[in-house]
């Protein structure tokens, strides 16, 4: 099973992607966050690290994609992230 963490701004896209993640078989959303500083939260919060994060790089508040993107591939064993 491959684990995705969704992180985007808007509601409606992170609803759009969980539905369609999750009608893929062998893989499953385990977790949403609305910006990078919140993915950060959901991932130190989670039991098992997620195998990919879905990251929007244009966040309208909080910490953008980018810069939450280069603390999540510095953890180590970090996720992949698209």
């Amino acid at each position: 099973m491959i684990r995705v963490l969704l992180v985007d701004d808007h509601p409606v896209v992170r609803r759009g992607l969980r539905a369609m993640v999750d009608d893929l078989p062998d893989v499953t959303a385990v977790g949403e966050a609305a910006d990078g500083a919140e993915a950060l939260e959901v991932l130190a919060g989670l039991d098992r690290r997620p195998d990919v994060v879905l990251m929007d790089l244009q966040m309208g508040t909080g910490m953008h994609g980018v810069e939450a993107t280069r603390r999540i591939t510095a953890l180590p064993d970090p996720p992949a992230v698209l």
